[in-house]
Order: structure tokens, then C-alpha cells, then sequence
């Protein structure tokens, strides 16, 4: 397990953009709030802003293919990483409605409603093809089947149903604004953050709240929180923007296992990179910085009776390290 004493293995370095005199023309005059890669495919990539639009761009003409208008502020977007029978980019605006945008056909195709406020968080299951999350101000996140036309599958509730349905509680995630959610990569479990300082993680298939205790997670953030979870590690592990720094937690013990310092400003968004088991996290301080884990560092050949033993980081080992080892 990874103990907060061995972070400090962990350097962040600062990325520099690949083509300094290629920036994105007009790439957009307000907030850009998501970016993210067509998830088959690097030739394209979409992004959405405060100025009303999603935007699908050309990788290699860096241009805009296609843009998609809407009335409302843009706070998330987000493309399935695992559908093959749909292109569907759900889209979470200052409006209560989900839209759900068609890249297939240029056009937005469905409309899910049953929040009340605004839409701050959108994710796709890894799982399951028509599995949608959505997270709202009013407190709520919601599964849906987006082939269903008769409303959601599930409404979160933190207490389980324990409650008084009469409860101004009853079938709230969280005791405050819901501005971030994450499914685990296997789609198992979803994990939620709202303003009340609280993380939870939720079965994803019953919807059950698994009752797992983070402790306080500071989040003061008046949009969406754009936290990542850990992909192919031998513990599953969720890294959270907090001020500055980067928190950690183990996801299933709820343990807080270290605090990542090397940004001057408050930390925006974070992504995992599963390949190269890196961290990379965005900030207000204008830096990008890519948290790698130590190399590995056998032990000197003098010492004859101690096994050759790997450095790397417990967080970022894949699952099959220590049956490597081991062998």
C-alpha cells in the first residue's frame, strides 16, 4: 500500500506544447472548461467553453470540423471511451436539461430531463455502452439508460433509503452542489464529490452508497471539479485537486495516502495516464506538470543475500508486479 512518506519519489515535470508557433487560431475568447481526445481515434478532439459551444476539432489542421450551439454555458462534455454503437457527446450546461450530441449526424439527438438545476459533471460509463452519470447543483446524480425515453434508471441517495422520504434529503448524494464524478475503470463504482466537503462511492449497478469514509475533501470550486481515478495499479487510487495541491486517497479504505505539492496556483483538472502510469494536472499557475513514478532501482550486486527488490512506486505498479516479482 502506498504510505504518504514514499509521495515524495514523485516529480513532477513541467510539459512544454510540441509546436510552439502552432496554437489553435480562435480557439475560443472565454473559459474552456473540458478538453478531451476522441477516444478511437487522435485525429480529432472536442472541447466546450463558456462561450456556449462544443467544439469538434481537426487534429492535423488544427481547425474546427464541426461546432454545436447551445443557449446555455457549457460546464462538461464528455464521449463515451467505450461505445461502439453510438457517437454521443453528453453535454452538461447552465441549464437543467442533459443534451446528448450526435457527431455522426451534426445534430443534438436527445434530451434528458429530471434535474432541477444546473448540469455540473457528466461521465459515461467504461462499462456499459448507454450508461450515462450525471451530476447536478440540486444536490442529485442520476444514471441513465439513454435509450430509455421514460427517465432515469437510478437517483443516488447517500442514506441508502434509510431515510424519511419527506426528508428534504431523501434521494440526495451529497448535502450541497454535486460538481464532480468519476467512474472506477472497471465501471463498477462511481465516485462523486460535492461542495459539502464530502467524497462518496457508490455501486454503480444497485446504486448502493458504499458507506466508504474519505474524511473532510475540500472543495471550494464554484464549477466542475475535474478529479481522475488510477488505471491498472495494483489498488485503485483517486487523485483530487485541493488549493495547490494534489490529494490522494486510496479509493475502496478511504485512507488519504499523500498530498502532491509542485503547483503555485489552485489545481484545475486532472488526468491518469495508464500507459505510462502518469499523472498529469493542470493549474492556474499556467503549468501542465506530468507526476512520474521512480524508476526502478535494483539492489547493488555486492548484496548477495537480499533479493532484487523494484523502487517503483506501489501506487503506479500494475496489477501483475508483484506476481512478476514473485515468479
Amino acid at each position: 500500500m502506498w504510505k504518504e512518506s514514499m509521495a515524495v519519489g514523485l516529480t513532477p515535470s513541467t510539459l512544454s506544447p510540441l509546436k510552439e508557433d502552432k496554437a489553435i487560431p480562435m480557439f475560443t475568447n472565454t473559459g474552456v472548461e473540458t478538453v478531451q481526445w476522441y477516444p478511437h481515434d487522435t485525429g480529432m478532439f472536442t472541447s466546450s467553453s463558456f462561450d456556449k459551444t462544443l467544439k469538434v476539432w481537426d487534429t492535423n489542421t488544427l481547425q474546427a470540423a464541426d461546432v454545436f450551439n447551445f443557449e446555455e454555458t457549457v460546464y462538461s462534455h464528455h464521449m463515451s471511451p467505450a461505445a461502439t454503437k453510438h457517437c454521443l457527446v453528453a453535454v452538461g450546461t447552465r441549464g437543467p436539461k442533459v443534451q446528448l450530441c450526435d457527431l455522426k449526424s451534426g445534430s443534438c439527438s436527445h434530451i434528458l430531463q429530471g434535474h432541477r438545476q444546473e448540469i455540473l459533471a457528466v461521465s459515461w460509463s467504461p462499462r456499459h455502452d448507454y450508461i450515462l452519470a450525471t451530476a447536478s447543483a440540486d444536490s442529485r446524480v442520476k444514471l441513465w439508460d439513454v435509450r430509455r425515453a421514460s427517465g432515469c434508471l437510478l437517483t443516488l441517495d447517500q442514506h441508502n433509503g434509510k431515510k424519511s422520504q419527506a426528508a428534504e434529503s431523501a434521494n440526495t448524494a451529497h448535502n450541497g452542489k454535486v460538481n464532480g464524478l468519476c467512474f472506477t475503470s472497471d465501471g463498477l463504482h462511481l465516485l462523486t464529490i460535492g461542495t459539502d466537503n464530502r467524497m462518496r462511492l457508490w455501486n454503480s449497478s444497485s446504486g448502493d452508497n458504499t458507506l466508504v469514509n474519505y474524511g473532510k475533501v475540500c472543495n471550494d470550486s464554484r464549477k466542475g471539479l475535474q478529479f481522475a481515478v488510477s488505471c491498472g495499479c495494483s489498488s485503485e487510487f483517486v487523485f483530487v485537486p485541493h488549493g495547490s495541491t494534489i490529494a490522494v486517497y486510496a479509493v475502496h479504505s478511504g485512507e488519504r495516502l499523500a498530498m502532491l505539492k509542485g503547483h503555485y496556483k489552485s489545481v484545475d483538472c486532472c488526468v491518469f495516464q495508464p500507459n505510462f502510469q502518469e499523472l498529469y494536472s493542470g493549474s492556474r499557475d499556467c503549468n501542465i506538470l506530468a507526476w512520474v513514478p521512480p524508476s526502478y532501482e535494483p539492489v547493488p550486486d555486492d548484496d548477495d543475500e537480499a533479493p532484487a527488490k523494484s523502487q517503483l512506486n506501489p501506487a503506479f505498479a500494475d496489477a501483475w508486479s508483484s506476481s512478476d516479482e514473485d515468479g
